[in-house]
């Protein structure tokens, strides 16, 4: 057995799980050197949420940090979280932006794109994959985990094989709930390593206390590479903590040959900007403790966090439990899709409408009536005719085909739109995923580097130094 190989979140998940994604470059540069030293197979340092949290809340060009990560690990793979034909927006998008933003994440410096689709539908994952092999990146390509009456290891097969033939490198088993159990992990590993030949990348989370137990039986049935976190920002709602990942490895056949010693002032580092972090409100106790009823509500830990957030908003934190309650009930009526973004984000927001309005579906997003419809992909079970009277849809208005063969090409028409805050091709690509956000951040970069009056515009555009 070769050594199992690890992938470091504290970039990236670990704090868009812990904190909101608000860590910042200014947080992780003075560390990558020691970081970059300690070798491990990939740092997960972009996508997810990353990209909108640092145009939208902490002025923060996401293209700028990806460049300056690259130049400051030169040692380490670097690896990002991409949603398929959603990129890292919250829809889909059309083929040319896809095969634009592949290009240019890996041009400025990813070299592992695990890329997955919230529905488990392939046919949104062939655009992003065909780029990822045509640039040159490497693609480790994941299905979402998630267990309901109509999902079972047979599903899950089914998926890797498919991927394997659709050009992955790497096949990754996406829990981001933790729901897979240790013994499920166990078996779910050796039936997909008894049909193809790729490495087997697990990712889980701590939420329900059995994050460490799953990648122990994943890799005693094959599992290659886990992604963990250092402790800082480890465990909880985060990924099982890295340091005692490798100490229980050690001096076994699955020894990671990764140094506490190399890590530890690395968490020292990272203890620093989590007590900023909680003392800023962005850290709740909630994210940091074992919740056993993940198991039941199957929430993930970042959408947690909005979760808590956006009741806070609210004035009604205290409804948190039936929100959480209700967010089963209508993930069952849209057919169980798996509980990831933008599908989590999706579910959560029509639970706290369901709640805090009195009756199920009385407001709708219209994100939520576009799940419904298909715009993001085929649901595994038929939505009830009731759900469609209430929400106002027609079966004759349901997406059948692949989403995106809907999309026309549009990379040339955001271009044109942007012309005046235009500087390079990357913009057009931060517009397209969000464009008012984008807006107002390239109108506070223009104040800032042509000495406008900052303070003005950030008045003018709700944009706050930070």
């Amino acid at each position: 057995m070769a050594k199992i190989k690890i992938t470091e979140t504290i970039l990236r998940d670990a704090h868009q799980s812990q904190a909101a994604t608000r860590m910042r470059l200014e947080d992780m540069l003075p560390i990558t050197e020691k970081l970059d030293k300690i070798g491990y197979h990939s740092l997960e340092c972009w996508g997810g949420a990353t990209f909108d949290t640092a145009i939208r809340y902490l002025n923060e060009d996401p293209w700028d940090r990806l460049k300056a990560l690259r130049k400051a690990l030169p040692k380490t793979k670097l690896q990002m979280l991409l949603r398929g034909q959603n990129l890292l927006g919250y829809k889909h998008y059309s083929d040319d932006v896809v095969d634009m933003f592949v290009k240019k994440a890996l041009d400025n410096g990813i070299d592992i794109v695990r890329v997955f689709d919230a529905l488990n539908d392939l046919r949104n994952l062939e655009q992003s994959i065909t780029s990822i092999k045509k640039y040159g990146g490497i693609c480790e390509a994941a299905f979402c985990y998630t267990i309901s009456p109509i999902h079972n290891i047979e599903y899950f097969v089914g998926l890797a094989q498919s991927l394997q033939k659709m050009g992955a490198d790497i096949i990754c088993i996406k829990d981001m709930a933790n729901l897979l159990l240790p013994y499920p992990a166990y078996e779910l590993v050796k039936a997909i390593k008894s049909k193809i030949d790729l490495p087997i990348h697990v990712h889980t989370h701590n939420t329900a206390g059995t994050g460490a137990m799953v990648y122990l039986k994943a890799i005693e049935a094959g599992a290659e590479i886990i992604d963990t976190a250092l402790s800082p920002f480890g465990n909880g709602t985060s990924q099982p903590s890295t340091e005692s990942l490798v100490a229980s490895l050690a001096d076994t056949q699955y020894d990671t040959g990764l140094s506490l010693a190399e890590m530890f002032p690395v968490a020292q580092h990272f203890e620093s900007v989590a007590a900023r972090l909680k003392k800023e409100g962005y850290i709740s106790d909630k994210v940091m403790t074992t919740d056993v009823n993940a198991l039941i509500y199957q929430v993930p830990g970042g959408m947690i966090s909005n979760l808590i957030s956006q009741l806070e908003k609210q004035g009604a934190l205290d409804r948190y439990l039936e929100v959480m309650n209700e967010v089963p009930q209508v993930r069952k009526d849209v057919g169980y899709p798996p509980l990831v973004t933008p599908s989590s984000q999706i579910v959560g927001i029509q639970a706290v409408l369901n709640v805090l309005s009195g009756e199920r579906y009385k407001l709708v997003t219209k994100e939520f009536k576009s799940l419904v419809r298909g715009e993001y992909g085929a649901l595994l079970t038929p939505v009830s005719q009731d759900l469609l009277d209430k929400i106002g849809l027609s079966a004759n208005e349901l997406v059948t085909g692949r989403p995106a063969d809907l999309i026309p090409k549009e990379y040339d028409k955001l271009k044109s739109e942007i012309k005046q805050y235009y500087i390079k091709e990357e913009d057009v690509l931060t517009y397209a995923m969000f464009p008012q956000v984008a807006l107002d951040y390239f109108k506070w970069r223009q104040a800032r580097d042509y000495g406008v009056d900052a303070t003005l515009m950030d008045q003018e555009h709700n944009i706050h130094p930070v």
